[in-house]
């Protein structure tokens, strides 16, 4: 807009002193009505007028332009719909367009798609397009527009441009050439031993808040040291070629100086707009879910009017599963405080899980946002992994104060049922979501990075999706991850493929069991801190770190079941206490109050202790990085094992057991799986739309409102339509299998 404006105020003072008088913009413009001005601009939507100049534009706005002698009297007119390529108002302004052009690109240089040993046709299509840009045709000037150009504020980090995406995909020019929209990579690298060049590198790069190269993947955390730009080319042009020819573009203007840039054009990031069909595999994916939701409506009808259906049907009644939903009712034996557990962790991963999407987008003031993430209190969103940590201590404990009341009630386990309990539990619902990730969610949108953050985990799902269904997925990397957030349910579900096992021990000899399990617990803490320490990991998202060592962390730590198996021992252990002790058990006031403390000093190191970590001053140390690693997931759980214990046995009812002891909390639980699973598809969708930069507002742009709305309106969905249904199958079918063997015994 800016050099629109630029270029208009040019062309005005230049033809106010040109040899021939044409006036461009005559007071009879200023008394156009609004409504005219927006009916001539959609016309120029059609395919007809897409190719209009602005004079061309100005002159059909105007009752009163005189553009020669013989055309005074001429009525104000639309022209007629013929399709024109290139300016037809050259020829009779040739001087005055050619002095304009120079001027303009002489302020603002333009990119050429033609630059270098680019290929034959898009050496073509650029002629045309620098030919038609130099006669002011408008297909040719919105190219050039929707380029990205160097903006203000560089210094304050604004240096990610998305240029006009829309603008560029909607080009139609002249021999069929088509806008295609890049978005490039450059890594900007100065001369060391200049420090006034270092200070100013510093501050472009926002303080190197993360370290990135173009090597590393940036589908799952951005590549913060890259500068992504916007380039509108002709479609002809592969992204070869506009690597090549931003290259050399860029060489001409930073040659003799201090800066030295490095250029990447990957395939996925250049897009043209989509003219192809839908393909089959979408429409059937979507063919599928307009069935589960057919279905799910037609049972609802059955259930509210009570007609005779089967009950697997019924399974999927809308009316019954929304009703399970905010049932505010107990099942038997529940552990109240657990739910207040799950929600305070689930709210707080959300958190995290949000300050590193927020991450991908440009903002006109990102140096101002890494110095205000550099406080200490930022901790609440760079100690994601720690969020995780009581999941995997409550899944433990729950599975273990089940099995264990079976053991006691049975004398046996059933182990098989138990497996097929869980996968009845967990696929159905992961299924869909893939499902809709890979073959429907690439197809509801577009952005500038659009093809990054939504259309790349799309093909990666493609490929590896068998692993997730078989929950091995996280032993092959984060980066080649089909939906890397579910990496928690590998590590959880290989946990509790192992916990009959190991509860079987426990519940035969709890003396050896706890002696065995609490080795093994050890051992998984140890095993963290050495990882950590000679290997350099970091647990803790802290300034400076650099995007290939978050990986490392993810692929030799943090996605690695022997390395949390300490926190999911501690609730196995916690979990066969609570079966255990009887509810009327009292501990001594002493030891109550001392637990307290303790569990309460650890939970507060836990969370506070690398709080300097987060400094924008801080400097790795891999003593700092191994002990947070080791020690602060046992911290962190200590005190909700602890409140769970003393709530359960009844030896406290405090203001803090009762507040996470609150019925609500019940509905969040049968969100909890539903809202783990949608978040970042909704985060990453946000991301893919992002068309412009924005200024970076903490509060704003942490707690989005509608965005949250979305992630438990999708959650809803996603809970009713597949997770209660197939629980409601599940058990129908246990229910039944009992029954058989009541009657046979």
């Amino acid at each position: 807009m800016i050099v629109v404006l630029g270029w208009i105020a040019l062309c005005a003072i230049s033809f106010s002193q040109a040899s021939k008088t044409v006036e461009i913009l005559t007071p009879g413009l200023n008394t156009i009505k609004e409504e005219e001005i927006l009916r001539v601009l959609a016309q120029n939507k059609t395919e007809s007028s897409e190719n209009f100049t602005f004079v061309e534009l100005v002159s059909n706005l105007q009752n009163h332009t005189e553009l020669t002698k013989n055309a005074a009297d001429q009525e104000w007119r639309i022209d007629p719909p013929e399709i024109s390529w290139t300016n037809p108002y050259y020829e009779n302004f040739r001087t005055e367009i050619d002095r304009e052009t120079r001027r303009l690109l002489q302020v603002v240089p333009t990119y050429e798609p033609g630059a270098g040993s680019v290929s034959s046709e898009c050496k073509r299509q650029s002629d045309v397009f620098q030919r038609e840009l130099s006669k002011f045709t408008l297909w040719a000037l919105k190219m050039y527009d929707a380029t990205a150009k160097i903006p203000s504020g560089l210094l304050n980090g604004n240096v990610n441009q998305l240029g006009d995406f829309d603008e560029c995909v909607g080009i139609k020019g002249s021999d069929g050439i088509r806008g295609k929209y890049c978005l490039a990579y450059l890594q900007l690298d100065i001369d060391r031993s200049r420090p006034d060049l270092v200070h100013l590198h510093r501050l472009l790069h926002s303080h190197y808040a993360f370290r990135s190269n173009m090597s590393d993947p940036g589908h799952r955390v951005p590549r913060f040291s890259t500068v992504n730009w916007a380039i509108c080319t002709p479609a002809a042009c592969s992204h070869r070629d506009v690597e090549i020819s931003l290259r050399q573009t860029l060489a001409k203007h930073t040659a003799q100086t201090g800066l030295k840039i490095t250029v990447q054009v990957d395939q996925e990031m250049c897009q043209v707009r989509r003219i192809e069909p839908l393909p089959t595999s979408t429409i059937i994916v979507g063919l599928l879910f307009a069935g589960v939701i057919t279905m799910s409506i037609v049972a609802a009808v059955c259930d509210h009017y009570a007609l005779n259906s089967n009950e697997i049907l019924l399974s999927f009644s809308l009316k019954r599963n929304f009703n399970k939903l905010i049932s505010f009712e107990r099942a038997e034996g529940d552990i109240a405080t657990l739910h207040g557990v799950r929600a305070l962790n689930a709210m707080m991963l959300i958190v995290a899980h949000k300050c590193m999407a927020l991450f991908f987008n440009p903002y006109m003031n990102r140096t101002d946002m890494a110095e205000y993430l550099g406080k200490p209190w930022t901790v609440i969103g760079r100690a994601a992994s720690l969020y995780t940590d009581p999941f995997i201590m409550l899944s433990g404990l729950l599975t273990t104060y089940s099995f264990v009341g079976r053991l006691n009630k049975y004398n046996k386990l059933n182990v098989r049922n138990e497996y097929l309990s869980r996968l009845l539990r967990l696929v159905p619902t992961l299924a869909a979501l893939i499902l809709f990730c890979t073959y429907i969610m690439p197809f509801i949108g577009s952005g500038p990075q659009w093809n990054l953050v939504v259309t790349h985990h799309a093909d990666i799902c493609k490929k590896t999706w068998w692993r997730n269904f078989l929950f091995i997925h996280n032993y092959f990397g984060f980066e080649n991850m089909c939906l890397t957030h579910t990496h928690h349910l590998g590590i959880d579900t290989q946990l509790f493929a192992l916990s009959p096992l190991m509860i079987i021990l426990l519940w035969k000899k709890p003396k050896i069991g706890a002696a065995i399990l609490g080795a093994v617990a050890i051992a998984s803490t140890v095993l963290r801190y050495y990882v950590t320490y000679f290997k350099r990991l970091n647990n803790y998202v802290f300034f400076g770190t650099s995007i290939r060592q978050l990986f490392d962390t993810a692929n030799l730590s943090y996605i690695l079941p022997t390395h949390r198996l300490t926190v999911y021992i501690m609730g196995i252990l916690v979990g066969y206490l609570l079966r255990n002790c009887p509810k009327g058990y009292k501990l001594n006031g002493t030891v109550i109050n001392i637990g307290w403390i303790v569990s309460s000093l650890m939970f507060i190191g836990a969370f506070i202790g690398p709080a300097k970590m987060g400094s924008i001053d801080y400097i790795y140390n891999p003593t700092h990085a191994a002990t947070y690693n080791a020690f602060a997931p046992i911290g962190w759980c200590a005190l909700f094992a602890w409140m769970a214990f003393l709530a359960h046995t009844g030896n406290t009812n405090d203001w803090l057991t009762r507040l996470f002891a609150w019925r609500g909390f019940l509905v969040s639980t049968r969100l909890s799986y539903a809202v783990y699973l949608t978040q970042f598809p909704v985060f990453f969708y946000n991301v893919g739309q992002t068309r412009s930069a924005e200024h970076y507002e903490f509060f704003r742009m942490l707690f989005n409102v509608s965005e949250f709305l979305w992630i438990i309106i999708t959650s809803v969905i996603l809970t009713l339509l597949f997770d209660t249904p197939f629980q409601n199958i599940k058990n129908y079918f246990l229910k039944k299998s009992k029954n058989t063997a009541v009657k046979s015994d």
